[in-house]
């Protein structure tokens, strides 16, 4: 196990980290200063590919319109003023109209929505407050919801024009299918929704053991690997289940890592610690976000303003960038892993590891380890073959802090995550 360095390029722009004053003006409706603002993390421009830039990403929040304790009309506010560049709210959709009708939906207290969820003047407000805060080249604000069967699981829904709930669609199948056919909005050259399974393995039916639709693989983008302040990677494991990472990847769906908040409080985008996701953008707008949501060009972490990049390069090959597909002749060959990590000097020398993972039976099997201290580009080598599986990705480790939901005894990804990068597909060349 050797030990490399990673350059750190300098702080610079804003992002979202703690204050507790910065989050009472943001829950109270007070302006906030630019000087108030958090302002540690890394450079937005990647040392390993070209073209793109970092945007902080929180794609999984919650406001009084379902289970949440903030006004909606705050919630965008409050998150840019957190430093994050792009933000969705995804109340819950349950049962909502469906079960009492519109009129008498609206017209109950607020309990109702703890467990109704949103109704269509909900989603139609919600629209309202997205397209308000949404500023090309400053600010993306995105209207979602959340699926929410409360024994299968939760799945979000970006960028369409209508929601469904439990009601219409009580079974993966069914919901499926409806995000098969849904209308979405004329963006990224395309009019389809975007969706991504949350916090998996915390409903006992894990998405019907991630049931499988062909027609969809695409439109399903992200797996939540960080949800608030947890780490997913073995979530019921103790309980005598698979990692919901192997489940999902090697039922046949190809997610990019996601990390969100899943905020429910008021302080949206403040918390440190929480989940987060950086996405590689050409340009700061909406269809732009889509279509690096669509490409997996993206990576999860707990640690506001991180900056992580990466790239595989099979041998007489080019750099792919994670979220692609690698064709391998003959199906295996050797990658070299090349990963850019920043965050702000603080960081510099700070001790971290990096591991490959691997398809296993019950959790990821990590085919290699690589100690380094933060400083320069890391370079490392694995070997792959299609046969073993069709998916890699590198998580980022503390070594010396412990994982707080730990695998197998001796596990490497035991200790403590610190960051995944969305995956690689390897298949055979042609």
């Amino acid at each position: 196990m050797s030990r490399r360095t990673f350059a750190q390029a300098g702080a610079g722009l804003l992002i979202a980290g703690a204050g507790t004053g910065a989050g009472l003006g943001a829950a109270t409706g007070t302006a906030l200063s630019a000087e108030a603002r958090p302002g540690t993390g890394a450079s937005r421009t990647s040392r390993i590919t070209r073209g793109t830039h970092l945007l902080h990403a929180d794609l999984h929040n919650h406001t009084l319109l379902s289970d949440g304790d903030g006004d909606p009309a705050l919630a965008f506010d409050s998150m840019r003023a957190a430093g994050l560049d792009v933000a969705a709210l995804t109340d819950h959709a349950t049962i909502g109209d469906n079960l009492l009708g519109e009129v008498l939906a609206g017209a109950l207290p607020p309990e109702y929505k703890q467990f109704a969820g949103i109704h269509q003047a909900d989603w139609a407000r919600t629209k309202v407050l997205a397209d308000a805060a949404d500023t090309d080249g400053a600010f993306t604000a995105i209207r979602g919801f959340e699926w929410t069967e409360p024994l299968i699981g939760h799945v979000n829904v970006w960028f369409t024009e209508h929601y469904v709930d439990v009601l219409q669609a009580g079974l993966m199948q069914p919901f499926l299918s409806w995000l098969a056919r849904e209308p979405g909005l004329l963006l990224d050259g395309g009019a389809d929704g975007l969706a991504g399974f949350n916090h998996p393995g915390r409903e006992p039916g894990r998405f019907q053991e991630f049931y499988y639709d062909e027609r969809v693989r695409d439109r399903v983008v992200s797996l939540e690997m960080f949800n608030r302040t947890d780490d997913y990677l073995f979530e019921g494991y103790a309980d005598g289940r698979s990692s919901p990472l192997v489940a999902c990847l090697n039922a046949g769906w190809r997610t990019g890592i996601a990390g969100v908040t899943d905020e429910h409080g008021t302080d949206w985008g403040f918390p440190e610690g929480k989940g987060r996701t950086g996405l590689w953008v050409t340009d700061h707008t909406r269809a732009e976000v889509k279509r690096a949501m669509r490409q997996r060009r993206f990576f999860a972490t707990r640690t506001s303003g991180l900056r992580l990049d990466a790239t595989a390069t099979p041998r007489r090959g080019r750099p792919v960038r994670m979220g692609s597909t690698i064709p391998l002749r003959g199906g295996k060959g050797e990658l070299t892993l090349r990963l850019d990590l920043a965050r702000d000097r603080s960081w510099r020398g700070r001790r971290l590891a990096a591991q490959v993972l691997r398809p296993g039976n019950e959790v990821p099997e990590v085919v290699a380890v690589e100690e380094f201290s933060v400083g320069p580009v890391l370079e490392l080598g694995t070997r792959v073959d299609v046969a073993d599986g069709d998916w890699l990705l590198v998580r980022i480790s503390d070594p010396d802090q412990a994982n707080d939901t730990p695998g197998p005894d001796g596990h490497p990804c035991n200790d403590l995550g610190i960051a995944y990068t969305s995956p690689w597909w390897v298949e055979p060349a042609a």
